[in-house]
């Protein structure tokens, strides 16, 4: 006696299938195995999702559902759906530099793109309005990170220790030196100052020197003595404030080892 085949599931029913148990993100894979449909089937049922605004492709064979309050903004905030994409992807990832900064409150000025720090160069993405630049650490998996809540998950955060070295080490993707002082201004009072020390550990020797010399500068010494002594055993050289400036007749900061090539300015 044959049994009843069991009904086919629509995409647009798997969709809400997946909303229903709170999950926004799926693979290629996983939805061709969930609507038992050949690849061809599945490629013009995703087309017409996606013609209907109801699901985005930041990445290949990757998708994110879009739930009505975001239909405005064209995906999910970077925040809720780059985890799955780092998981599927099987990239060690950490939200760093000034999107960090926000979470951990110093939020002088809202980036304009979500920074995610990986082991190797990935395409930046764009995803309706969202916009998600990927740049690359050495000694990744040795920053010291923390976890903070969103509407769908976890995500990876740089503590603000080790959100502040990056900062000075990727000035350039971070509006420049003046911006970074002013951040570090405000995440000063966020930062542990043994924490500090340590997470410089993971970080090249003249980051550290740079940091010090602006947190002192903005007001925080206070928070710079165990990265003094890391300095002092640590730094062979000295080392310019601003790389790829020259040095000219700079003064040199003896207790940093740095050659003092610009002016910085805080705005605050």
């Amino acid at each position: 006696m044959k049994t009843a085949a069991s009904p086919r599931v629509s995409a647009r029913q798997y969709l809400d299938d997946m909303v229903a148990g709170s999950r926004y993100t799926f693979t290629t894979s996983e939805a061709r195995a969930a609507l038992n449909v050949s690849a061809a089937a599945l490629k013009v049922a995703l087309n017409r999702l996606t013609r209907q605004r109801l699901i985005v492709t930041p990445a290949k064979s990757f998708y994110v559902i879009v739930p009505p309050e975001y239909r405005s903004l064209g995906c999910l905030p970077a925040d809720q759906f780059v985890p799955t994409l780092m998981k599927s992807l099987q990239l060690p990832y950490y939200a760093g530099l000034l999107t960090a900064a926000q979470y951990h409150g110093a939020a002088h000025q809202r980036p304009q793109e979500f920074q995610v720090l990986l082991e190797r160069a990935r395409r930046p993405i764009e995803c309706g309005r969202v916009r998600i630049r990927f740049i690359v650490r050495k000694n990744l998996q040795k920053v010291p990170i923390q976890s903070f809540n969103t509407p769908r998950g976890t995500v990876q955060v740089s503590t603000p220790e080790a959100t502040a070295l990056d900062l000075v080490g990727y000035t350039h993707h971070a509006g420049g030196l003046n911006q970074v002082a002013t951040v570090l201004a405000e995440l000063a009072e966020r930062i542990e100052p043994k924490a500090l020390a340590a997470a410089a550990a993971a970080a090249p020797v003249p980051w550290a020197q740079r940091l010090g010399y602006l947190l002192e500068l903005t007001g925080a010494s206070e928070r710079v003595a165990a990265l003094k002594d890391f300095v002092r055993a640590r730094a062979r050289e000295s080392t310019l404030l601003l790389p790829k400036k020259p040095r000219g007749k700079a003064p040199r900061n003896e207790d940093w080892k740095l050659f003092l090539n610009t002016e910085v300015e805080v705005d605050l």
